[in-house]
C-alpha cells in the first residue's frame, strides 16, 4: 500500500509540474501575442522573427524538474486553448498536436476520441502514458488515425513484432503483447521491489526480461543476435537470461555463443540422446502428455493469457511444470516455443525426473535438475546391477564413460543410483498438486489419492499410469531396459512404461509431435508451413504434380516433401497407438449401466430413463488432473427413430463445438436450445460477484472485480475456509468406486411413429472446453483438432418398442 501511495504521490507531482509549466507559458505566449493574437501559433512571430526555442519560455525553476526532452516536445500554444476554440486530433504518441492558425480548418478526423480522453490528455499531453503494443488496459487514443503522418514508434517498441505464421499458428508464434512489457514502462510497485536488492530468483526476470538495463527490446532472444551490449560479453553465454539462449539457435551446436554448450548437452542431454540406449522407453515418452508438456499450443496460447491477465505476476507458475529446463536455465518466456532449443520444446524430459535426487513434495513445480552430460549419475527405482555388469566389459562393448573419449563407441552412465521417491506417489505430487496463487487448487489428483481406497490399498501413481494395462494396477512387463549395440542388454526386470497412460491427445502440427529423431532436420517453423492435411509427398500426388506448382520454401523440393511424409505418416501411426491407448485409460474407469425405464414406452407419454455411471477407478476422481484447463466428460443419448431420423439428443454439440449450456454463445443468441438435461462432470470456477449468485469463470483469475488483476495472497487463510474468499471451484466429477445416476425424459411428441427404435449412448471427453479457447485465443485449427479428436467412451445402443 505504501509503495501505491508513492507511485500514485509521484504522478500528482508530475499533474501540478504539467500545469505550473502551461500556466507559465500561457502568460509569455499572451503577452508576446497580444489579445488579437492569441491563437496565433508560436512559430508565426508578428514581427516575422525567427523560430523561437520552446526550452526559452520556460522558468529556470521549473524546467529543472521537468522529465528529460518535456521541453523539446511541448508546444504551448496548441494546449492553451479554450476548449470551444480548440481542436484536438487524437494521434499516436510521440506525434506533434495540432495547432490552430488563421489558415482554412483542416477536416477533422474520421474517429473521434471519446471525451475521457479530452479531459485527460488534452492539457497534459507530453504527460500522458507510452502506448503500449497491444498491452492489457492500454489507451484507445493510441490507436485512432491521424490527419497527419504519424510519428514513429518509440524505442523500446522497434524491432519488437515477432514474424506471425502464415495459416498455422500453432505454437503462438508471435507474441500477443508485442514485444512490450507486461507492466509497461512504469513498475506497479513505484520502482521499488518488495524482495529489496536480492531477487528470489537470483536476478532473473519473472518475464524473462533483459537485466542490462537501457532500451533493449524485451524479445531480443526471438533473433539469432545478441542483445547491444552484451556482442563482447565472453561470458554472456552462461547467463540465466534470455541472451544466454537466443531463440532459433540449438543449444547442442554452440553455434552463436561458445559457452552455450554448457546449457546444452554437457549440462542437459537431450531425451534423444538417452534413446540409443533406451530406445522402448523413448518410443513410449514421445507421445506421451509429458513430452508435449511444452509444445502444446493450447498450454502455450493459456499461459500467454494467463500473464496478460494477471500483468505478469504469475512469474514462472505455469513454466515450472511445463518445461521444467527452460525454468532452470532462465530461457524468456517472452520467445515462442518455435524458436526454442531441443531440450526445452521436449517439456517433461528425461532428465525431468531422472537427474532429481531429492524429495521435493508439493511444491508446485520447483524441483531443481541436477546438470552433467550423458556420462553423469542418474536416479530411479533400479539398483544399476545391469549398468555395473556393463562398465566392467566396457573395453569389449566399446562403451564411452567419459566426454574426453572420441573413438568410437556408446556414451553410457558412470553410475545409476536407486532413488526411493521416485517409486512413490509423493514423487508425482509436485505437479500433480498444484496450488495458484490466490489458493485455488488446479491440480488435485494427488489429494484424491491420497484419500481413496488405492492408497490404502498401497497401490501406486505409476502402478496404473505406468504399469503393462492402462489405467490398471496389473503388473509390470518383464523386459531388458537397455540396448547395447542394437541388442537388450541384462535380465528382464520391472519395465514401467513411459507412455504415462492418460486420456489426452495431441492437436500440435504431426511434425512437431510425437518427437520423431529424424525430424530435426527442418525447424519447428518450417514444419508449420508443412501441409499434412493435403497430399505432399505422396507418391501419387508428386507423380500427377503440374509443373508449375509453387510450394513454400523448403518444400519447394520433391525430396524434402516425400522425406517429410514419411515422418508424419510414422507420427501419425503412433499418434494412432496413442489414441487407442487414451480410450483404454477411460474405459478402464468408466462403466455405463442402464438404461433403466420407468414404464414401458407409450406415445402418449413422456418416456423416462436413466444410465447409472460409475468411477470404476479406485485411485481418484472421474475425471481429475488439471481443473484449471477444466477438462470436459460428459454423456451424449440419442434416440433414432424407425426412420433412421435422430428425433431426441441430450449432450450435442453447438456451432462452435461448445456444449449446449450456460457457456454457448449459440444458446445465448437463441440458435440452440439448451440442454436442460446435460450430464458433465466438469469442474467449474465459481465466483461472488458481491451481487446476486455465484456465476461461472473460465479461468482462476480476480479480473471480475478488479480493475487492476494481479495475484495475490488472500487476506483469510485458505485453510479456515477451504478456498479462497469470493471464488471456489463447483466439483462435478465422481468420487473413486463412486457413481451417479443421469436421468432423462423423452417429450412423447418425439415418439409419435410406432415401430422399433434406438437409443444410443456414449462418454465422451475432451481436455478443453471450446469456449476456453477461445478466450486464450486458440486458432480455428487448433479448435478444429480438439473437437474432432474427441474420445469416445462406451459407445452402444438399445432397441426398444413403441406400440
Amino acid at each position: 500500500m505504501i509503495l501505491r501511495v508513492r507511485s500514485h504521490r509521484s504522478l500528482v507531482a508530475r499533474t501540478f509540474l504539467a500545469g505550473a509549466l502551461a500556466l507559465s507559458l500561457a502568460g509569455k505566449s499572451d503577452a508576446q501575442s497580444g489579445s488579437g493574437d492569441r491563437f496565433r501559433g508560436i512559430d508565426s512571430d508578428p514581427a516575422g522573427g525567427p523560430h523561437q526555442d520552446p526550452a526559452a519560455m520556460v522558468p529556470e525553476a521549473i524546467r529543472g524538474q521537468l522529465p528529460p526532452g518535456c521541453t523539446q516536445t511541448w508546444q504551448p500554444t496548441s494546449h492553451l486553448h479554450p476548449p470551444e476554440t480548440t481542436r484536438r486530433t487524437a494521434r499516436s504518441h510521440g506525434s506533434q498536436p495540432e495547432r490552430v492558425s488563421s489558415q482554412p480548418a483542416r477536416p477533422e478526423p474520421a474517429v473521434t476520441p471519446p471525451p475521457y480522453v479530452h479531459q485527460h490528455l488534452g492539457q497534459l499531453a507530453p504527460f500522458a502514458p507510452r502506448a503500449k503494443a497491444g498491452g492489457i488496459g492500454e489507451a484507445a487514443a493510441h490507436r485512432w488515425p491521424s490527419s497527419s503522418v504519424p510519428a514513429a514508434p518509440p524505442a523500446y517498441l522497434r524491432n519488437s513484432v515477432s514474424p506471425r505464421l502464415a495459416g498455422d499458428d500453432l505454437l503462438a508464434g508471435d507474441d500477443r503483447l508485442g514485444g512490450d512489457s507486461l507492466l509497461g514502462e512504469d513498475s506497479l510497485l513505484g520502482e521499488d521491489s518488495l524482495l529489496g536488492e536480492d531477487s528470489l530468483l537470483g536476478g532473473d526476470s519473472l518475464l524473462g526480461e533483459e537485466r542490462s538495463g537501457g532500451a533493449v527490446d524485451p524479445l531480443t532472444s526471438l533473433g539469432g543476435a545478441p542483445a547491444a551490449g552484451q556482442a563482447g560479453n565472453p561470458h554472456s553465454g552462461a547467463s540465466r537470461d534470455a541472451a544466454a539462449l537466443p531463440a532459433g539457435s540449438d543449444l547442442l551446436s554452440g553455434a552463436e555463443d561458445p559457452h552455450a554448450a554448457l546449457l546444452g548437452e554437457t549440462r542437459y542431454p537431450s531425451a534423444l540422446t538417452c534413446a540409443q540406449c533406451h530406445p522402448k522407453h523413448f518410443e513410449e515418452w514421445r507421445t506421451s502428455a509429458h513430452a508435449y508438456a511444452a509444445i502444446s499450443p493450447m498450454y502455450q496460447r493459456f499461459e500467454q493469457t494467463m500473464v496478460e491477465l494477471s500483468q505478469g505476476t504469475i512469474g514462472t507458475f505455469c513454466a515450472r511444470c511445463h518445461s521444467p529446463v527452460a525454468t532452470q536455465v532462465g530461457y524468456s518466456r517472452s520467445a515462442s516455443a518455435l524458436d526454442a532449443p531441443k531440450i526445452v520444446r521436449e517439456g517433461i524430459t528425461c532428465i525431468a525426473c531422472h537427474r532429481v535426487n531429492e524429495a521435493y513434495g508439493r511444491t508446485n513445480g520447483q524441483r531443481r535438475i541436477e546438470p552433467g552430460d550423458i556420462h553423469a549419475p542418474v536416479y530411479g527405482g533400479g539398483h544399476g546391477a545391469g549398468l555395473a555388469d556393463a562398465l566392467a566389459q566396457r573395453e569389449k562393448l566399446k562403451l564411452k564413460t567419459d566426454a574426453s573419449d572420441q573413438g568410437p563407441g556408446q556414451a553410457i552412465h558412470r553410475s545409476a543410483r536407486y532413488f526411493e521417491p521416485i517409486t512413490r506417489s509423493d514423487f508425482c505430487a509436485s505437479c500433480h498438486q498444484v496450488a495458484v496463487h490466490p489458493g485455488i487448487w488446479l491440480e488435485v489428483v494427488h489429494a484424491q489419492y491420497r484419500s481413496g481406497p488405492a492408497a490404502a490399498q498401497g497401490i501406486s501413481c505409476q502402478d496404473c499410469h505406468m504399469g503393462a494395462v492402462p489405467g490398471k494396477a496389473e503388473g509390470y512387463e518383464q523386459i531388458p531396459i537397455a540396448e547395447l549395440a542394437g541388442k537388450p542388454w541384462g535380465e528382464p526386470r520391472r519395465h514401467a512404461n513411459h507412455t504415462f497412460w492418460g486420456p489426452n491427445y495431441s492437436i500440435a502440427h504431426p511434425g512437431l509431435f510425437p518427437i520423431h529423431e529424424k525430424a530435426d532436420r527442418w525447424t519447428p517453423r518450417q514444419w508449420t508451413q508443412f501441409d499434412y492435411t493435403s497430399d505432399w509427398g505422396k507418391p501419387q500426388f508428386e507423380r500427377n504434380l503440374p509443373a508449375d506448382a509453387a510450394f513454400p520454401p523448403p518444400w519447394d523440393n520433391t525430396d524434402d516433401r516425400r522425406d517429410a511424409r514419411k515422418i508424419i505418416e510414422a507420427n501419425f501411426a503412433s499418434l494412432d497407438r496413442k489414441r487407442a491407448s487414451s480410450i483404454d485409460v477411460m474405459e478402464a474407469a468408466i462403466g455405463i449401466e442402464g438404461p433403466f425405464f420407468e414404464a414401458a414406452p407409450d406415445r402418449h407419454a413422456d418416456l423416462r430413463f436413466r444410465f447409472r455411471i460409475h468411477n470404476l477407478s479406485d485411485g481418484h476422481n472421474l475425471p481429475t488432473g488439471s481443473l484449471g484447463a477444466q477438462p470436459q466428460v460428459w454423456l451424449n443419448v440419442a434416440v433414432i427413430n424407425p426412420e433412421g431420423r435422430r428425433v431426441w439428443e441430450s449432450g450435442y454439440l453447438d456451432s462452435r463445438g461448445d456444449l449446449a449450456d450456460v457457456r454457448s454463445v449459440d444458446v445465448a443468441q437463441g440458435r440452440v436450445p439448451r440442454d436442460a438435461q446435460l450430464f458433465n462432470l466438469q469442474t467449474k470456477f465459481l465466483i461472488n460477484t458481491l451481487r446476486g449468485t455465484d456465476r461461472e469463470v473460465s479461468l482462476p483469475l480476480n479480473f471480475n472485480q478488479d480493475q487492476l488483476v494481479f495475484l495475490r495472497p488472500g487476506a483469510v487463510p485458505v485453510s479456515v475456509l477451504n478456498h479462497p474468499p469470493l471464488i471456489r471451484m463447483e466439483a462435478h466429477s465422481i468420487p473413486p468406486l463412486g457413481h451417479r445416476d443421469a436421468h432423462y425424459r423423452v417429450p412423447a411428441g418425439a415418439l409419435q411413429q410406432p415401430g422399433v427404435y434406438r437409443l444410443s449412448v456414449r462418454m465422451r471427453s475432451r481436455p478443453e472446453p471450446t469456449y476456453l479457447m477461445h478466450e486464450v485465443g486458440a486458432t480455428p485449427d487448433m479448435i478444429r483438432r480438439m473437437n474432432t479428436g474427441i474420445l469416445n467412451i462406451h459407445p452402444r445402443s438399445h432397441t426398444f418398442m413403441v406400440p
